[in-house]
């Protein structure tokens, strides 16, 4: 197309490249393009066809939501579809979810969306935040939660961290991965920053031990004594829905004897 490419799509292809870590010229060889044309789009000066444009936010492994926004940008239909997750047609998502979670009680395990909204949770989840926040056994089990929200609250999840010097790095850091491609979490994560800041002062830019366990453990401070726990993360392989592109499984494993045994002992009886 001879016409520029808009203000918002090329600030929008920027911000995706560079939260991937990719320079324009490898960008540019890995969709088969020059440097140049890479360059003229994100200065402005050229704008992508759809085909490209499709391929281009494919190889910067854009959620599809935001594919969808940068060919609006561009002019173009949106090219992906959301169903709700309670709708019909994914009816057997929802069923495979639910297994899932059941298949990890007691241990802890729930379903979020892009936006840390939680959708799904087990047993041993619904336990865990009560047990970090006592205050949300007053709410209704299908009150809204928002996981971001609650690590803001002053009585939040974070207050009960005894490894926030530890932890809060890693956690910025994946928070603010998230935040580039969905730029509405933006403020949140930035005001948990501002928190951790003011806690930890400059031993929040501290480096990271040189010696680190595999796996991150994050410990509170609870009623029920220290309890220790470490994550996995899972998410449907090549979604072709909005909705489904979002979810993702949080599995919450002890990380010693002792918190199994809490989990067990209250989440079980």
């Amino acid at each position: 197309m001879d016409t520029l490419a808009s203000p918002t799509l090329r600030n929008t292809l920027q911000t995706a490249r560079k939260s991937r870590r990719l320079s324009q010229l490898e960008l540019a060889l890995r969709m088969g393009v020059s440097q140049r044309h890479v360059s003229f789009v994100e200065s402005g000066r050229a704008q992508p066809s759809r085909e490209l444009l499709l391929i281009w936010l494919q190889e910067l492994q854009a959620p599809l939501a935001l594919r969808n926004v940068a060919l609006q940008q561009a002019g173009f239909a949106p090219a992906y579809r959301g169903a709700e997750l309670g709708d019909a047609v994914l009816a057997p998502v929802r069923e495979a979810l639910g297994r899932l979670l059941a298949a990890h009680d007691p241990m802890p395990a729930l379903v979020m969306d892009a936006a840390w909204n939680v959708l799904q949770m087990n047993r041993g989840a619904r336990w865990m935040t009560v047990a970090l926040m006592p205050s949300l056994a007053q709410l209704p089990p299908d009150a809204p939660f928002n996981l971001l929200d609650a690590m803001l609250h002053p009585e939040g999840m974070t207050r009960h961290l005894t490894n926030l010097e530890e932890v809060a790095p890693a956690m910025l850091a994946h928070l603010r991965d998230d935040a580039s491609m969905m730029p509405d979490i933006s403020p949140r994560v930035e005001q948990l920053a501002a928190q951790f800041q003011q806690r930890l002062g400059k031993r929040l830019l501290a480096q990271w031990p040189r010696q680190i366990a595999p796996v991150l453990t994050t410990r509170f401070a609870t009623a029920h004594g220290e309890l220790a726990f470490f994550s996995m993360f899972s998410t449907f392989g090549t979604p072709q829905d909005i909705t489904l592109a979002s979810l993702r499984v949080e599995h919450v494993f002890a990380a010693d004897v002792a918190t199994r045994q809490v989990v067990e002992r209250w989440v079980v009886g």
